[in-house]
This record gives structure tokens, sequence and C-alpha cells, in this order.
């Protein structure tokens, strides 16, 4: 998991939506109304609690993890998120820099309201 004095910083929404294709749109859309593939629908993901997109079905691990996605929690999650949902299919190995995980939040966070 992330160090404890390492969490989110602003990061350059540019780079995240680079980030987000190349890493993340194979299995989840940002668009409201858009479809779950592989992954959920991340639209409206902030403020909401994991488990949630409905027609999605998810593990009892990720439903029963109880978390309200923030920055903060992302950050955590997609360093390793296996080791953050001990259960989850989601098969993304994480993004071990800090660096790569503020400028996907900071897109994520722009894409999905």
């Amino acid at each position: 998991m992330a160090p404890k004095n390492e969490s989110f910083k602003e990061g350059d929404e540019k780079k995240g939506a680079g980030l987000f294709k190349t890493r993340c749109a194979q299995c989840h859309t940002l668009e409201q109304g858009g479809g779950n593939k592989v992954g959920p629908n991340l639209h409206g993901l902030f403020g909401r609690k994991t488990g949630q997109v409905q027609g999605f079905s998810y593990t009892d691990a990720n439903v029963n993890k109880g978390i309200t996605w923030s920055e903060d929690t992302l950050f955590e999650y997609l360093e390793n998120p296996k080791k953050y949902i001990p259960g989850t299919k989601m098969a993304f190995g994480g993004l071990k820099k800090a660096k790569d995980r503020n400028d996907l939040i900071t897109h994520l966070r722009a894409a999905t309201k």
C-alpha cells in the first residue's frame, strides 16, 4: 500500500487521459449512460460506495468492502487493487508510480462528473 506520507496530489489531467486510454479503457467506460464492459462504467465514481453500479456483477469482496470512492481511496486502491480489495475480480496489476495514479485520478474526477 502507499506509504503513510504518500497521498493524492493534483496531477496532469491530459496525461491521466492517456493512461486511461492505454490502461483502463479496454475494461471501463466513463460517460454517463456508458455500458459496463469487463469492468463497470465509472461515471459518478466519486462519492459512490464500492460495488454499486447497476447491472454489473461484482464479487462479494467488492460489494462488502463498503468504502466510498474518493481521490485518497482511489490513490491507495490503484496502487494494488487485489491487495486493497482481496477477492476482487479486477485483473489490473496497479499503477506503482504515485505520479501516474495522481494523473489518472485527476482525469477520472473530471471525466466522470
